[in-house]
């Protein structure tokens, strides 16, 4: 085939014909995204809990970093708090119970010291509860637990859970809704990826020869298995180190972060999406070394440099935190391997070349 044989040379349709055709898959395409988005609308709210998941178990872990560390103090042991006065006041020693028992939303327990309780006792009715014993100057202060019941309590406790384990708000009254719509956009066209991509795949088919099509059945694939991995690496594995990083940094400065829905929402779908397409990095080095901007040669000798670029790269790609920019650098440094084997595999000809038979 002469070297400057044009690529539609071949080609039977009009100008005309060929806007008809990609009208067609166009139109298909939308078709496709809009049953998609449909659906995604059914499922938002998973949706919406899956992508905030990463962020609610930040807020927990940091949340409960200080309300669940135990102190010496409240190590106590449960006992029947009138039997332990009635004790002090007899000059008894009470008996330990071993076992705690189950807790009930309508109940709260509180401990107290039942020398000062027997003491409270004695100065409020002198008459009817005597002077406790005395405790020893090198007795062991220890407090003891009793229950106390109200209906009202199941509310006190949960407002409690709920300022221990903040999580993100809204700042106007239709933010959820359109955060729900924004979510549920972004799944379809997740969803109708696949069906997207071969609508543009059978338009562009129609122009490519036999064995250019043959790459594009071998190389979409992979690409999509890196954007999806990319994405799924990003949301699985960085997001915990990215948050731990910033609440930690927030906690530092002993500020109580405060995270709007929305803009976590635009973080979490922003994020992935570097990452996915920066897991096209083998992809960009093939398609570069087959229209001759780059060769083998120059991806081999150029490594030092090439991680440099990496680095810099990974840094502006995300949040700038050195967990996530690592996270980003390492995986690509490999994938720029990959990609230098991409280019050993399936060799591109060169000009002077003979022509394959």
């Amino acid at each position: 085939m002469p070297a400057n044989r044009d690529l539609f040379d071949d080609s039977t349709m009009s100008f005309g014909e060929h806007l008809e055709i990609l009208r067609v898959h166009l139109v298909r395409a939308l078709v496709g995204l809009a049953i998609a988005v449909v659906v995604a609308l059914f499922f938002g709210k998973n949706v919406v809990a899956l992508m905030a998941s990463p962020l609610n178990d930040a807020l927990e872990r940091f949340g409960h970093s200080t309300a669940t560390q135990e102190s010496d103090v409240d190590k106590v042991q449960e006992v029947d708090m009138w039997d332990q006065v009635l004790n002090l006041f007899k000059g008894k020693e009470s008996k330990k119970e071993e076992e705690k028992p189950e807790e009930d939303d309508t109940t709260i327990e509180v401990r107290v010291d039942p020398y000062e309780l027997a003491n409270g006792l004695h100065e409020y009715d002198p008459g009817k509860f005597p002077s406790p014993k005395k405790r020893a100057e090198d007795a062991k202060e220890q407090l003891f637990t009793f229950k106390l019941e109200s209906e009202s309590f199941g509310d006190l406790q949960k407002a409690v859970k709920k300022a221990l384990t903040p999580k993100p708000v809204t700042l106007t009254v239709q933010e959820a809704f359109m955060t729900y719509l924004k979510v549920a956009f972004v799944t379809g066209f997740v969803l109708a990826s696949p069906w997207v991509f071969y609508q543009v795949w059978l338009f562009v088919a129609a122009g490519l020869y036999p064995h250019e099509q043959r790459y594009i059945h071998i190389y979409l694939p992979m690409s999509l298995t890196l954007f999806f991995g990319g994405a799924a690496f990003c949301f699985f594995m960085v997001f915990p180190f990215v948050l731990d990083f910033l609440l930690g940094f927030n906690a530092w400065l002993e500020i109580e972060p405060n995270i709007r829905l929305t803009e976590w929402i635009s973080f979490a779908i922003m994020l992935p999406i570097m990452f996915g397409l920066s897991f096209q990095l083998p992809m960009v080095m093939l398609f570069l070394e087959r229209i001759s901007v780059f060769d083998l040669e120059a991806y081999q000798t150029s490594r030092r440099m090439s991680i440099l670029v990496i680095a810099i790269t990974s840094m502006l790609m995300t949040p700038a935190d050195p967990a996530s920019m690592l996270m980003m650098m390492f995986p690509l440094v490999l994938l720029y391997e990959f990609g230098i084997f991409l280019c050993k595999m399936s060799p591109s000809k060169r000009e002077g070349e003979p022509e394959a038979v």
